[in-house]
């Protein structure tokens, strides 16, 4: 085939030579042999999921315009997606009331939560209805009116004494039991407190049998044994506690003269706190009327005679020397027995001059005489004194002045 230059001949049209024919027929041979190896390539199994996605788009007219990494036969295969029909809106009449649509099954729990919050307000109703009539059923109101006009020179003590009432007696169930521990001198009040008190429990509780009066020097002599003594004092102490819880009220034990108890019977009363004892001992009020301690507290009272010391329960100056004064007390009696551990110390100052006449003046209207304010001076005068800082205080407090009145 010789591709030379023509030779010289007139121009006629002709069909293009083999020098341009042989190249078209090279490059469609080439054409269709690609096209085959591509159709065979997609059909063959083992073909990776990337080519197959990247073939997908001349795999056929009814295959996906996406990339996607499945193969043809997962394509193949996966059924058409269903279109969602949408829902229509409900439309309601203008003149009729819209209702929410009523759930089929309803959850109990709805019904056991509503029954519980009705459970607990009812309890909580009932414990304060209960808290109202146990602290009426006291008078405490009246108690500490009693007591302010009966006890002279110790307001302090008076309002510990009504406040430590009103919050354990606010309650019928304890879990331990109050003890009060009233110490202080010779004449200042603390029995004449442990009277007024068995005196208003059993006017209020209307048993005398709830109410335990035991005096250490009258009931358990020198002469006695401390074991009889013991076993009379636990037994007196479990009758008492047990017509309290029959009766559901709270006893009044008063332990008067507690420093002249034998060591085996203030065991005794410091087994009755203890938690392993029965629920009944808990429930009870022990009042403990004792000089121990007297001598500190007239120490105390002597070397401060110059402050203000507590005159009202919430004076500042004063019920601060008042709590130093509890506190050393404490310390001091913690010491001696394990029991004053357990107790609220309820500290008694000594009296002054003025107490003392106003002691003399309620004597002398309980036996009949007119209470002469001069004669009560006169009266109070023949005592003996402390003379610190200008301020007199009574020796024997207020503990003369019966024997002085019966003679008048």
């Amino acid at each position: 085939m010789d591709c030379g230059p023509p030779s010289p001949q007139p121009a006629a049209p002709r069909a293009p030579g083999p020098c341009v024919i042989a190249p078209v027929r090279a490059a469609l041979r080439l054409r269709r042999r690609v096209c085959l190896l591509r159709k065979r390539r997609l059909l063959l199994p083992s073909a990776g999921s990337l080519d197959a996605g990247l073939r997908a788009p001349h795999a056929g007219a009814d295959q996906p315009r996406f990339f996607t990494f499945d193969g043809a036969a997962e394509l193949a295969s996966r059924a058409p997606r269903k279109r969602r029909r949408r829902s229509r809106m409900v439309l309601y009449p203008e003149s009729s009331r819209k209702y929410l649509p009523r759930a089929e099954h309803r959850s109990r729990a709805q019904h056991c939560l509503l029954l519980l919050v009705a459970i607990v307000g009812f309890q909580v109703l009932n414990a304060i209805e209960n808290l109202d009539d146990n602290a009426q059923r006291y008078d405490l109101d009246g108690l500490e009116k009693a007591l302010q006009r009966s006890v002279f020179g110790q307001p302090a003590a008076v309002g510990r004494i009504v406040a430590l009432l009103r919050d354990y007696l606010a309650t019928h169930v304890h879990s331990r039991p109050l003890l009060l521990a009233l110490h202080g001198p010779s004449g200042v009040g603390k029995s004449h407190v442990g009277r007024l008190l068995a005196r208003h429990f059993r006017a209020v509780l209307g048993d005398g049998e709830l109410v335990l009066q035991y005096h250490a020097r009258h009931h358990c002599p020198e002469s006695r044994a401390t074991q009889a003594c013991r076993e009379e004092l636990a037994r007196r102490v479990a009758d008492v506690v047990a017509r309290a819880e029959a009766e559901e009220k709270t006893p009044l034990l008063v332990l008067d003269e507690v420093e002249a108890m034998p060591p085996a019977l203030l065991d005794e009363v410091h087994g009755f706190l203890q938690p392993q004892r029965s629920h009944q001992f808990h429930s009870a009020i022990y009042l403990l009327l004792s000089g121990a301690g007297g001598g500190e507290v007239t120490r105390f009272v002597l070397q401060n005679a110059s402050r203000e010391l507590a005159r009202r329960p919430d004076a500042g100056q004063g019920a601060d020397a008042e709590e130093e004064l509890r506190a050393s007390l404490g310390a001091l009696l913690a010491r001696e027995h394990p029991l004053w551990k357990a107790a609220a110390i309820v500290p008694f100052l000594l009296l002054d001059k003025w107490d003392v006449v106003n002691c003399f003046r309620e004597e002398m209207a309980g036996e009949g005489f007119f209470p002469e304010q001069a004669r009560a001076e006169h009266l109070a005068a023949q005592l003996s004194y402390y003379r610190v800082s200008g301020r007199e205080y009574a020796i024997t407090g207020c503990k003369p002045v019966v024997a002085k009145v019966n003679l008048l």
